[in-house]
């Protein structure tokens, strides 16, 4: 199979051992780095289900399929939290105790736990997802990346275009079906972490993105 454009996710899960952006692979599904990530750790969970190719709202109708997807969501968050670690620890005041503890002449048994870097995390499908195959983001939250270039990259993660899978399975009747139809493409460009309005300027905004970064990743 040719897999270009839009069912571009596929090679991943066809053949995992032919790609070196796969870093985790079993019998279920296989964990990447996303080629354009638009943060400074973004990670795929791709499934291997026969269901991959379905919208994600019918696909994660599948209790079997979302229990899966979920243990991998949480390895996937793990792995983003150790490279949160790795990248930044040294900067990170709350790192500091752990830090110290662990370099010290007679380290503790047991590590002071440092910042809890699974909180720097968001999770999620988005609404109407730009590939065929499906998967699901597993990302820092800070959005920091040379590959964040339009409004619509920012909006699409941190609006309700990007849905939880705790919000699944979805009701019939849940509103959230209806998100990919509204206009959050066009919403103004709010901070995540200042919650300040950009409008709709887009490189001031990513100035200040970086300015944020900087703060977030010391605190």
């Amino acid at each position: 199979m040719d897999f270009k454009d839009r069912d571009g996710l596929g090679a991943y899960t066809a053949d995992p051992f032919a790609h070196e952006r796969v870093i985790f692979n079993n019998d279920t599904s296989v964990i990447i780095q996303d080629m354009f990530p638009k943060s400074s750790v973004h990670l795929l969970v791709l499934p291997k289900s026969e269901r991959n190719l379905l919208h994600p709202f019918v696909a994660f109708e599948d209790p079997e399929l979302l229990a899966d997807i979920k243990v991998e969501v949480e390895r996937a968050k793990k792995m983003v939290a150790n490279e949160l670690r790795r990248k930044y620890g040294k900067l990170s005041k709350s790192e500091q105790p752990r830090i110290q503890a662990r370099d010290a002449d007679e380290p503790p048994d047991v590590l002071p736990p440092g910042r809890d870097w699974m909180k720097e995390i968001i999770t999620g499908i988005h609404a109407v997802p730009s590939m065929n195959h499906l998967h699901v983001h597993v990302m820092s939250r800070e959005m920091y990346s040379d590959h964040l270039k339009r409004s619509a990259h920012y909006n699409s993660f941190h609006t309700p275009f990007l849905v939880p899978l705790e919000k699944f399975p979805l009701a019939k009747d849940d509103p959230i079906r209806l998100v990919g139809h509204g206009p959050w493409h066009t919403v103004d460009l709010v901070c995540w972490r200042c919650k300040r309005n950009f409008g709709n300027k887009m490189a001031k905004f990513k100035v200040h993105l970086a300015e944020e970064h900087e703060e977030w990743k010391r605190e």
